[in-house]
């Protein structure tokens, strides 16, 4: 009994260190990512279509005439909804990859089980004993 609560012990302690791992890697993926769409996707769709999502804004005072977002956020209170839609990118971009990872893992799973053939349990004792005693009476 003790050493089955030490296996669980055990066992806690590498999910909780897959945890760690799982988290300082999605971290490190979620920078990636938000370079590639403002690094490289915002600038393709600013050269392509004139978008610039980063000086998108709405002023909330009369005070507030500026034509970008940073001037604009020291005359007064601004709502910057260019950067939702560039963070709205990084998510869509992080859900797919990750959704993309997900469906790969799970056909490598239904590849490995289908290799695999299942073998048949050895039978019981009970099954053994029974063929035994029927073996007997047909002699």
């Amino acid at each position: 009994m003790a050493m089955l609560q030490e296996f669980k012990e055990f066992a806690l302690k590498g999910n909780v260190v897959d945890l760690a791992v799982g988290v300082i890697i999605g971290a490190a993926f979620g920078k990636i990512v938000e370079s590639v769409v403002g690094d490289l996707f915002m600038p393709i769709l600013g050269a392509i279509g004139g978008f610039d999502f980063t000086n998108y804004f709405l002023p909330l005072s009369s005070a507030v005439n500026a034509t970008n977002l940073v001037d604009a956020q020291k005359q007064g209170a601004v709502i910057a909804y260019g950067k939702f839609i560039t963070i709205a990118i990084n998510f869509i971009i992080i859900a797919f990859v990750l959704f993309m990872v997900i469906k790969a893992m799970n056909r490598l799973k239904k590849a490995e089980a289908a290799a695999a053939p299942a073998v048949p349990p050895p039978p019981s004792a009970e099954v053994i004993l029974l063929t035994e005693i029927r073996d007997l009476l047909k002699k």
